[in-house]
């Protein structure tokens, strides 16, 4: 039976603090919302972020991303035309004011759809690439699964109001960051701000474009059901920041929301370098072995998004039973990272072996039992 000395369980605490720390406490007026940083996928606020909401033209984003795919695959391109049709053509709300009949260059139509917000311009893209709109709302419907908005319906391209065309902030929050991730070379469409078709000339309605806030896109919303709303992405320096909020009661306080919630986020929390990748996080003792201890290290670097109070509060912990019997392969997982963030859940990494060890030969083993019999020496 093996030593009690062989199976404890031990904690090494790295990092340790004395206070208790409260998250922030952020009011806002939006009905839902939801603040992401995209470089270590961190929620940094949240209210009403799974509930059900009408997104209005922010749906836009996923017909524009349907787009992309098809453009991407080398089944669409920029310069293929659509024809107008008088569905189309009669669709109310806002519109890029295509002409009846007329065929429109794929380009401009992603135009009038981003910039413009041209629910005609929608129909056109929906028929053009499956037919009819009903049939396109089925693509909607099977990439919004792909890509894990499993709270999401579209019933339509547009965003028209329809009670059973419904997502989420979390859901769109994800369809944002693919937008930006899978298609780079197309992202800059939604940075342009103005956008003329028919000696029409029209603005985009994104707020946070105008203003020094390095946002680069993506999209606004208005219904009465889901009331104003805005999905938009904002960089500075190494960060990337994605906003959704909904059920604001004016263009003004959508304005001013994204330009409060983006500063906020930007200016409070920071992106701490926590481990190197491969760096040594500590060295487990060995039993048995050609060597007395080995290296536990990271596989990748550690970075958190953290604000200056969490960084404070923040324990981590390394957890793993030692010693560790040899022989040990380089690589092979031998503990856990554990990471704890007031008003967070605990993030574990995986630590595994930074280099191998052998087992002691048959006489060596002997001799290690020999004196740990006697005196309690593991080697």
């Amino acid at each position: 039976m093996q030593s009690k000395h062989l199976k404890r369980f031990i904690t090494i605490i790295i990092l340790s603090v004395f206070s208790v720390y409260r998250a922030y406490a952020f009011e806002t007026t939006g009905k839902q919302i939801i603040l992401f940083d995209t470089s270590t996928d961190t929620v940094l606020l949240e209210k009403n972020a799974d509930m059900p909401m009408a997104p209005s033209s922010m749906s836009k984003i996923m017909t524009i991303y349907k787009v992309f795919e098809k453009i991407k695959d080398g089944d669409l391109s920029l310069n293929d035309k659509f024809k107008v049709s008088e569905k189309a053509w009669r669709k109310g709300g806002s519109k890029m004011f295509v002409k009846l009949n007329s065929r429109v260059k794929v380009e401009d139509l992603i135009r009038g759809v981003i910039v413009q917000s041209g629910n005609d311009a929608t129909i056109v893209l929906a028929e053009g690439l499956s037919g009819t709109e009903g049939f396109f709302a089925d693509e909607m419907n099977k990439t919004a699964k792909d890509l894990g908005m499993l709270n999401s319906n579209f019933t339509n391209a547009s965003g028209w109001p329809d009670p059973k065309h419904l997502t989420t902030a979390r859901d769109l929050t994800k369809l944002a960051i693919a937008t930006i991730q899978d298609f780079p070379e197309f992202y800059h469409y939604y940075e342009e701000k103005i956008f003329s078709f028919n000696k029409i000339r029209q603005t985009n309605r994104n707020p946070a474009l105008y203003k020094d806030l390095g946002a680069d896109g993506l999209k606004t919303g208005y219904t009465k059901a889901g009331g104003y709303g805005v999905t938009v992405s904002a960089v500075r320096g190494d960060r990337r920041l994605v906003l959704v909020v909904n059920g604001l009661k004016s263009k003004r306080l959508r304005a001013s929301e994204t330009e409060r919630v983006l500063d906020w986020g930007f200016r409070n929390f920071r992106n701490y370098e926590l481990f190197d990748a491969g760096g040594t996080v500590t060295d487990g003792a060995v039993w048995m072995g050609n060597k007395d201890k080995v290296p536990l290290i990271t596989e990748k670097k550690i970075v958190m998004t953290l604000s200056r109070k969490q960084r404070r509060a923040m324990k981590v912990k390394v957890l793993f039973n030692t010693p560790i019997p040899a022989p040990i392969s380089k690589g092979v997982k031998l503990g856990s990272l554990k990471i704890d963030v007031p008003d967070r859940e605990p993030v574990i990494y995986p630590l595994v072996s930074g280099g191998s060890v052998s087992k002691l030969s048959a006489l060596s083993r002997l001799n290690v039992t020999f004196k740990y019999l006697l005196w309690g020496e593991l080697k």
